[in-house]
């Protein structure tokens, strides 16, 4: 009786301090697991204790970026970043959900404040890179990745993107040197052999393209870009069929992929659908004019009909 006296009696004692930290601790753990939903509900429990919890909301937000809820993380690491000015890791976090959530300048400014921050960090400028991708700023985004670079310099993804961005500008020799030096950094990193795939095909060797995609997809099958690639191969390769199957495998995942929609519309183009090729292209060039095959498809629609 005594002992069970004492033990309500230090249950009674608990301080806020550490019952919002056990609650926090619980949610890290349900975290590690990708367990978003019960983890949630522990941070949410921390918040109870103390509403003005700074990595309670910070966590809170991650669970809802990992779900998607790009929104509601957004206001979460603003309320992190209202309680905590000099909040690094909410920043970058929120930076990426701006990201996700198609606000891309917002984005960017977060990126800036991230550099002011850590100035002995390159994630601010990673994150800077991808904003400007994004918006299709490509010598600022190249600018952005290799001064990432200069603080990481063995950041596989660093050299991923800077290569892709190499791509985008139609330097492929520099594309193909960071994706070496990527690959010798680590081999099971699939989008290496995307892009090697996207090279390939772009100097005319479908085979090649088609093989390094396998690559890709050998490492990593969850990739709807992938699918997509493949399909765009296969059909070059004459196997129409099996592409169509790919492309539609690939708008299944992401319906407005207008890589996957053109795609779609060469198909037809290719098997002589001329009616339906220039419904799928000329949908996706009222969209993104620029988007490599979609006009010189469209002209041989047109022409053929």
């Amino acid at each position: 009786m005594i002992i069970f006296s004492f033990l309500i009696f230090l249950i009674g004692c608990d301080s806020p301090e550490d019952k919002k930290g056990r609650f926090l601790l619980k949610g890290n753990e349900k975290l590690q697991k990708n367990d978003y939903k019960s983890a949630r509900t522990f941070y949410e429990e921390a918040l109870k204790v103390d509403p003005n919890f700074a990595d309670a909301y910070y966590n809170r937000g991650l669970t809802l970026k990992m779900t998607a809820d790009y929104e509601k993380a957004i206001q979460d690491f603003t309320q992190a970043i209202s309680l905590k000015e000099d909040y690094a890791d909410a920043y970058y976090q929120r930076s990426l959900s701006y990201l996700d959530h198609g606000e891309n300048y917002k984005s960017l400014e977060d990126a800036k404040s991230l550099i002011k921050l850590e100035n002995q960090s390159g994630r601010g400028y990673f994150v800077l890179g991808l904003g400007y991708e994004a918006l299709k700023n490509y010598e600022e985004a190249l600018d952005a990745f290799s001064s990432a670079l200069q603080w990481d310099v063995d950041n596989v993804d660093l050299y991923v993107n800077r290569a892709t961005i190499h791509y985008y500008l139609g330097e492929g020799e520099s594309a193909l040197a960071d994706l070496k030096k990527a690959e010798s950094l680590n081999s099971e990193e699939s989008n290496i052999y995307n892009l090697y795939s996207m090279i390939a095909f772009d100097q005319g060797d479908y085979q090649a393209a088609y093989d390094r995609v396998q690559q890709a997809l050998a490492l990593n099958s969850n990739q709807p870009y992938f699918y997509n690639n493949r399909g765009l191969y296969q059909m070059y390769l004459g196997n129409l069929e099996d592409g169509l199957e790919d492309v539609n495998l690939s708008l299944k995942q992401n319906s407005k992929n207008l890589y996957a929609l053109r795609n779609k519309g060469i198909y037809y183009a290719l098997s002589g659908d001329q009616e339906l090729a220039s419904k799928y292209l000329q949908g996706v060039f009222d969209s993104n004019p620029d988007l490599p095959l979609t006009k010189e498809y469209l002209d041989k629609v047109s022409v053929d009909n």
